[in-house]
């Protein structure tokens, strides 16, 4: 039996984990789930899964949280021990008892966390860019230094990791990310600086959270993955290829030096990739429906237009770039895409935001966690600078 730690468990990751657990009982036991403010859902799931402890993000939450066991009528004797703030996260990760973390917190919230529970030697099915984004270096000096294993969730790097199980690693000559393209692959571009928040929202793939699903239609999201995958996978940005996939049905793709082309497919159903990580190296049956062979089926596979997306191709500059080059693309696309989320720019100035951030933070070569977090404040500053002094010409 695994015991887990859970963090972020009221998102669409963190819900998907708990059905897994929930389909398999007897492999499976949760000893704490964090969430933010979301105490809604964290109450249903503590009383379904009966954690040791329940972190949320502030003392408000924390008071909401009880508020709300005490309506649903759990005896206090039943209750987790309730905690809030960065330092609880971290402790429910490092937890001894603690053998797999799931690192599903959006932002760098789940930063230290995550590393810390790496430097414990856990396994961490890994649903967090921000880790690898915005401190790749140090979260692999981690792994390798402390024998943890880190376990892509992400569909496509999860496809990934399966496929290299296939052969000789050093014969892989590159690495090919699929992505759905977004509900904006057909628009044109003269038309995107009239799309609305919704519209971005209607992803044709995916039910995603609010950024991811915004990162998705403008593929800064794939960009991202890039990104994760040079740090997860050793391979330099140009051996990583992105091709545009509506279906979904292809998650990943490597090619050998011969020219053979291994693909990993599966259904659309994140609940696979969340148990191959919980199993891994085992598998077991996946409370996902399988491919069905005996339908004709069309697959599309083209390649993405950075010229329209200008986001991936500045990804794959800042991991060129190399030191916090990344975790400023980060910290300014997340302030970016809550600004157009809230109406205060245009879908096109998302990437404009995100390309002065970088213009005017200078590329460090940070040594610890701090330090990153650090850089991010920074440029998550200089970012909502550059949205201020557009936000007039946009809502004039």
């Amino acid at each position: 039996m695994k015991t887990l730690t859970v963090l972020g468990s009221t998102g669409s990751i963190g819900t998907n984990t708990l059905d897994v657990v929930r389909r398999s009982r007897h492999q499976y036991q949760v000893y704490a789930l964090a969430a933010g403010r979301n105490v809604e859902t964290l109450a249903a799931q503590i009383l379904e899964f009966r954690p040791s402890v329940a972190v949320v993000a502030t003392s408000e939450a924390l008071a909401r949280l009880s508020q709300r066991l005490t309506e649903a009528g759990l005896p206090r004797a039943e209750w987790p021990e309730l905690l809030h703030g960065d330092a609880a996260r971290v402790e429910i990760a490092t937890a001894a008892v603690v053998d797999t973390v799931i690192s599903a917190i959006v932002g760098v919230a789940g930063l230290e966390a995550t590393y810390e529970a790496l430097r414990r030697g856990k396994r961490v099915g890994l649903a967090n860019k921000e880790v690898l984004v915005s401190g790749g270096q140090l979260v692999m000096q981690a792994v390798r230094e402390y024998g943890a294993e880190l376990v892509p969730v992400d569909s496509e790097h999860n496809g990934a990791h399966q496929c290299l199980r296939a052969g000789n690693r050093e014969a892989v000559s590159k690495l090919i990310l699929t992505a759905s393209g977004g509900p904006f692959r057909n628009t044109p571009t003269e038309a995107l600086a009239r799309v609305t928040p919704e519209q971005a929202l209607n992803h044709p793939t995916w039910k995603m959270g609010n950024r991811i699903t915004i990162d998705s239609a403008t593929l800064m999201n794939k960009g991202f993955e890039v990104i994760e995958a040079c740090w997860l996978f050793d391979f330099a940005p140009n051996q990583i290829d992105v091709v545009i996939h509506p279906q979904s049905s292809v998650h990943a793709m490597i090619e050998y030096s011969d020219g053979s082309v291994l693909a990993q497919v599966s259904a659309t159903d994140m609940r696979m990739p969340i148990q191959y990580a919980l199993t891994y190296p085992d598998r077991c049956e996946a409370p996902v429906p399988k491919v069905d062979w005996s339908k004709a089926k069309s697959w599309e596979f083209y390649p993405p237009d950075y010229d329209k997306f200008p986001l991936l191709r500045l990804a794959y500059q800042c991991q060129e770039t190399g030191g916090s080059a990344t975790c400023t693309l980060n910290a300014a696309d997340e302030v970016a895409v809550e600004a157009f989320l809230q109406g205060k720019i245009a879908f096109p100035a998302i990437a404009e935001v995100v390309a002065e951030t970088l213009a005017r933070i200078p590329v460090r070569h940070p040594r610890s966690i701090g330090e990153i977090l650090e850089i991010d404040g920074e440029s998550r500053l200089r970012a909502r600078e550059l949205v201020m002094a557009r936000a007039g010409v946009v809502t004039a």
